[in-house]
């Protein structure tokens, strides 16, 4: 089985299926995670406090290109853990992503589709705070929209703990629990290989968080430790 996930943001991979991707790369699917934004202009403010957003001079940018390239590193890193190669990384603006055209983010996986080929299409869940996260669902619904072209079988949406649950009417609503239980320590170690993105607990981007998130799922599903997803479309042609 051919697997495409695809994200906005380096750690979201494993943030919401680190799990079940450990699980499906043992299994020897054939597996391609894509980033899309670069994952770092969002925090801007933070790190270049003396810096405003409409005065990016050569040193702001070569900062910035740094911080990419350390965190694109981390990405290789903790899906080494897990167990894939193959990753993509693109230049979409991070936390901006709005301010770009459907069209554009759209074609964008039209071509990674036509390229991989992929059976099953994992990615964020609409019902997220990030704007970067409910463009990349909308692109990959409209991308992956059922055609003479297309032959993607399942769509499958997943949570990203600090944004999903922070949305307020229509929340995050699970169908699909995969156990985790042997493959919840490799999450926890891929997450630690994020070492900009990892943060100290009760934070939902720590190891510790993730362990209770997993075992919260457990509760809800009869597992000791599982992933939740939101199975969006499924085409069966057998």
């Amino acid at each position: 089985m051919k697997v495409l996930v695809i994200v906005a943001h380096p750690d979201d991979e494993v943030l919401g299926m680190g799990g079940t991707l450990r699980k499906l790369s043992v299994k020897n699917h054939d597996i391609k995670v894509v980033f899309l934004a670069t994952g770092i202009a969002a925090r801007r403010s933070d790190n270049f406090r003396n810096e405003t957003k409409y005065e990016i001079n050569k040193t702001l940018i070569k900062k910035m290109e740094e911080q990419i390239k350390k965190l694109r590193l981390d990405a290789k890193r903790a899906l080494k853990i897990l167990g894939i190669k193959n990753i993509e990384f693109f230049d979409f603006p991070d936390n901006e992503m709005d301010m770009v055209s459907n069209l554009e983010i759209t074609k964008t996986i039209e071509n990674i589709i036509k390229k991989f080929k992929p059976d099953v299409i994992y990615t964020h869940t609409k019902n997220d705070i990030n704007v970067d996260h409910r463009a990349i669902f909308n692109a990959t619904i409209t991308a992956t929209r059922p055609s003479t072209r297309v032959n993607v079988r399942k769509v499958i949406c997943f949570e990203v703990p600090s944004s999903s649950e922070w949305n307020f009417g229509d929340t995050f609503s699970p169908n699909i629990f995969v156990d985790i239980k042997r493959e919840l320590s490799y999450k926890k170690k891929a997450i630690q290989a994020y070492k900009t993105e990892l943060k100290k607990f009760p934070h939902p981007r720590s190891a510790n968080s993730l362990d209770i998130i997993a075992k919260r799922w457990g509760t809800v599903s009869g597992f000791e430790a599982s992933e939740a997803f939101e199975l969006i479309r499924e085409l069966d042609n057998n």
